[in-house]
Order: structure tokens, then sequence, then C-alpha cells
């Protein structure tokens, strides 16, 4: 829905929520990469009725720490499943992470390639949705019951300081990084590679203590 403008080129975001019924299981939700730091498109499939949200995504940039933090505030805010899972190598940083709707993680991958054999009990959701998170705050309801409008979705609304902000923008010189990158590639791709010799050569008896 939200592409990684202006990094990403040639993508058109959506307009459409993604839910869908495991018969017997419960209601899922997918969103992907970016759509997570837009917190609206999480609460909205949790309003749509969403108990487990799938989120992939291929992150390998610096900011996957902060990505971490996100699924975490996501599952807890939305009393729900996270599951966001990252790509490896050139598709991202590795470092998928479980959460669960009281925001612990229920397990984080490293940067290797995993398989993540999980068992979700989604009582857990409708528990916390019914309760409260750790039996304290209940989000969820409290959206439902809020006593205000968020006048900042109204269509054509002004909003003088985010068109302060400016465009968006792609710092020059990343570009200029990311080019560079590219032609080391490409010459590491053509070059012969090196023979590498190892030889061992015991201690002399004058050597050893």
């Amino acid at each position: 829905m939200f592409p990684f403008y202006p990094y990403e080129v040639g993508v058109t975001g959506g307009n459409e929520f993604c839910v869908f019924d495991v018969p017997e299981v419960g209601r899922f939700g997918v969103s992907i990469c970016y759509d997570m730091w837009i917190p609206e498109t999480t609460r909205t499939l949790a309003v749509m009725g969403a108990e487990v949200i799938l989120h992939p995504t291929l992150t390998g940039t610096i900011d996957r720490e902060i990505e971490l933090s996100i699924a975490r505030a996501s599952a807890a805010t939305n009393q729900c499943y996270f599951f966001d899972i990252n790509g490896l190598d050139a598709g991202g940083s590795g470092r998928s992470i479980v959460c669960g709707p009281e925001g612990r993680v229920v397990y984080q991958a490293d940067v290797n390639e995993e398989f993540i054999p999980i068992e979700i009990n989604l009582e857990k959701v409708r528990r916390s949705r019914e309760l409260g998170v750790l039996r304290l705050g209940q989000p969820m309801k409290s959206f439902r019951d809020r006593p205000v409008a968020f006048d900042v979705y109204t269509p054509g609304a002004v909003h003088p300081y985010l068109d302060s902000l400016g465009p968006l923008i792609k710092p020059q010189r990343v570009q200029e990084l990311g080019e560079l990158q590219k032609l080391d590639e490409a010459r590491l791709a053509h070059e012969p590679k090196p023979t590498i010799i190892s030889s061992f050569r015991p201690p002399s008896e004058s050597n050893i203590n």
C-alpha cells in the first residue's frame, strides 16, 4: 500500500486492505514492508478483525532495529500476533520477528536462513481484546469508544505543517553510494578469484618454552 518512496521506483501503491479467514482458526491480515511505518494500516486491519498480521518485508537498511520496535508496538496496540518476516542477502538483513498480542517477542530469528515452526494461540488475542493488554490497557476498545474525531484524516483537509515539510527527497549522497556499490559488484563479478595458498611450519625446538 505504501511503496518505499522515493527509493523505490516504478511501484504503485494499492488502496485495498487484505484480510482473509482460515476456517475454524481465525482471521488474518496482510501488510507489506513499508506499510508498518504507517500505523493506520495495521490499525485498519485490526479493526477489520485481523487477529494475526502477516508482514513480509525486504529491509536491508540500518533502520531494521527500529522496525523490530514497530513490530512489538503494532502487536501490543492492536492486540494481535504480528509476523514481521524479513528477507536475507540481497533481499534483506534477516532478523525476522514474531510478536504476541501483549507485545512480547515470541521468537526473533538471526541473520541466517531458518524455518520458524511456531504454534500460536488465537485465544490469547481474544482474551487480550476482551480483558486488556496484561489485563490493563484496552486500546482496541478505547479506539472504538474514542471521544474525538481525528480531523487529520478528513479528505481535502489542509495541513500547513505537513505541507511545510516539502516533497519526498532522496539524499544525493545515498544515490551516489548505491551507484558505486553496483560498479564494485560488477567489477568483482568479472575478476578472477584469487588462489589462496596456506602453509604451516611447526615451531622449532628453540621456540618452544
